[in-house]
């Protein structure tokens, strides 16, 4: 290849960079920098407050307790 084949090559190249480069600003624009405002979370209380009794009985049925059905607890 000669000298001049080469600086055609390059000279090729960066300019289908640049257009590639003003093709992409055009499609995509620039980036915003601008800051945004967003909603925060209020902090979690640790605190417990009193139960309702109505859905909290202390003489309700515990599901979690395992029972045993056999024919001789009738």
């Amino acid at each position: 290849m000669k000298k001049t084949d080469i600086a055609m090559i390059i000279l090729i190249a960066a300019v289908s960079i640049l257009i590639a480069f003003f093709i992409t600003n055009s499609i995509f624009g620039k980036a915003n920098s601008e800051e945004e405002k967003v909603k925060t979370v209020e902090k979690i209380d640790t605190t417990m407050s009193e139960v309702d009794p109505r859905i909290f009985n202390k003489d309700a049925i515990n599901p979690a307790v395992e029972v045993q059905i056999t024919p001789g607890n009738q």
